[in-house]
């Protein structure tokens, strides 16, 4: 009951800040795009695609986080938990395209750079402190480590860097009259996203494909339970996440044939539970003499 009244929790604040976090995105993203257009600044236009994208991704964040609330089915035991997941997948392939389409637009420029306006920096500022101030939200909560959350995350930090280098572009047209200083800051900033972009990417697909949690070590998870008396062998052994904060655990135990089990799987679980924070597991438990399982390709 503990485990479901915080997870409730953690929604429901992700959803109240992923909401305000949509609003202000949003409404300066049009801000921008209209001072892109007087200034003539690929920077902030570019940002502002950028903006544009991270309205898309939070509105996508927050869609998720709102049917991941739905309950399990019978058709879908687990429920709709995934859809985070498959969110920011999604969030991680709009960041590596966004760079693209940045650093392309930047390359046009490079032949022959056009008048920049320095009153880019003007909406660049505001631009710093909108974004400044999203993710300050963003990073408040208790949730940081969701995939669906951090995704959210590093659109503005991509935006937030954004910013920061309109900012230098305009100082540096302002002093010098460098208006290559404009698609520069823009191929800077598009190298920091698609990194972050194929980073949310990797990881989605690696929970996608039931990889094991980057924080959970199986050989500390086979020598615990081998400690336990009365358990003489540990294999099947799967982790995985459901989401990114729900790790799940199945394995097999062989045990001696007199040892209680009833108290064997309560020993089992609070090791579980106290040393790698597994709530969801499955444990099967085989006489020395067993004969129902098979070598296979599971991992042991």
């Amino acid at each position: 009951m503990g485990h479901n009244h915080s997870h409730d929790h953690h929604h429901t604040s992700n959803t109240r800040v992923l909401f305000w976090s949509f609003i202000f995105i949003f409404s300066f993203m049009i801000i921008e795009a209209i001072g892109g257009v007087l200034t003539n600044s690929l920077a902030l236009l570019s940002d502002a695609g950028h903006m544009l994208s991270d309205a898309a991704a939070l509105g996508l964040s927050l869609l998720a986080f709102k049917i991941g609330e739905k309950k399990a089915t019978q058709d879908k035991t687990y429920g709709y938990k995934r859809f985070e997941i498959i969110a920011a997948l999604i969030n991680g392939i709009m960041l590596m395209a966004i760079s693209l389409y940045i650093f392309y637009e930047a390359f046009q420029r490079f032949s022959d750079p056009p008048n920049v306006s320095a009153g880019m920096m003007i909406i660049a500022f505001i631009g710093l402190v909108v974004n400044i101030l999203v993710a300050w939200m963003l990073m408040r909560g208790d949730s940081k480590e969701n995939l669906n959350i951090k995704s959210a995350l590093i659109h503005v930090f991509g935006d937030l860097l954004g910013s920061i280098g309109a900012l230098i572009a305009g100082a540096l047209i302002f002093l010098f009259n460098w208006n290559i200083a404009d698609p520069i800051a823009s191929v800077i900033v598009a190298c920091l996203i698609i990194i972050s972009g194929f980073r949310i990417t990797r990881d989605a697909i690696h929970i996608l494909m039931e990889g094991k949690p980057d924080d959970i070590n199986m050989d500390k998870i086979i020598e615990n339970l081998a400690t336990l008396d009365g358990v003489s062998d540990v294999h099947d052994l799967h982790v995985w996440s459901i989401t990114s904060e729900f790790p799940a655990m199945s394995c097999h135990l062989v045990v001696d044939d007199t040892i209680d089990r009833d108290r064997l799987l309560r020993e089992t679980n609070e090791i579980l539970k106290g040393n790698f924070n597994i709530s969801h597991c499955t444990i099967q438990m085989e006489g020395l003499h067993r004969s129902i399982h098979e070598e296979s390709d599971y991992c042991d």
